[in-house]
């Protein structure tokens, strides 16, 4: 080594080269050394009987046993040893650390998730006996009733209530005959019967009320319901009752 006073490079502290004579008789000693039990042949590599591919897979499973050894050592140490490990395969397997690191990468990669089952299809909506032909038709056996045009239901179906016994709302074909918005019952005591749209000739008609309580034999509707009906049927439209 020469002085620093004559313009040459500093000598190499004892510390500093002790280190790297450390690190380079363990690299030396681990790629000599046999492979331990745990450096087995990384599944899934592509290993040839003899050649080239057989000496890769033998320096890629020494270079993984010099890693997996070195981690016992001090940080310092262990670092230089793995470094100089995969200089030296690098050395004589150019691109070997990288390709096996991009196959076992590959092999940790999940498998993408199963598509989602397609939703089920909606069940067809039950439209009873009431013919297509009908704007607007009751269920009373499941206290039900919705608008339809052409046989498409525009609204609903919708909660009622219908005539109780001894009312009991009329079946089959009506016809829309009266409207009126501000209507009471003069029969029962004025009860009011707002948005009524009357289907038969003794006083049958649609109207809001309380869907919970039955009737005296007019179709009870929630309020929002009871306007979409006032405004939607018009004189002569078809009610079905079944």
């Amino acid at each position: 080594m020469y002085s620093a006073r004559t313009g040459s490079s500093t000598a190499m502290t004892t510390p500093r080269r002790l280190l790297v004579i450390a690190v380079l008789a363990l690299t030396l000693g681990f790629l000599l050394s046999p492979p331990t039990a745990g450096a087995a042949p990384v599944p899934g590599s592509s290993v040839a009987p003899s050649g080239s591919s057989n000496l890769a897979n033998d320096a890629w499973n020494i270079r993984n046993d010099v890693h997996r050894r070195s981690n016992g050592l001090p940080p310092v140490i262990g670092d230089g040893v793995r470094a100089a490990t995969d200089s030296t395969v690098d050395l004589f397997f150019p691109g070997l650390i990288a390709q096996r690191n991009a196959e076992e990468a590959a092999r940790q990669v999940p498998p993408p998730p199963a598509p989602a089952p397609a939703p089920a299809p909606a069940p067809e909506f039950d439209r009873g006996s009431c013919p297509p032909e009908a704007r607007a038709c009751i269920d009373l056996g499941n206290q039900r009733s919705w608008l339809q045009e052409n046989g498409r239901i525009t609204h609903g179906a919708v909660p009622i209530s219908s005539g109780a016994a001894g009312y009991e709302t009329p079946r089959g074909r009506h016809y829309v005959n009266r409207k009126v918005r501000d209507e009471i019952s003069r029969e029962f005591n004025n009860a009011p019967m707002p948005y009524s749209v009357y289907f038969t000739n003794n006083g049958i008609a649609f109207h809001e009320g309380s869907v919970n309580l039955m009737s005296h034999g007019c179709i009870h509707l929630n309020h929002a319901d009871a306007v979409k009906y006032f405004d939607t049927l018009q004189i002569g439209d078809m009610v079905y009752v079944y």
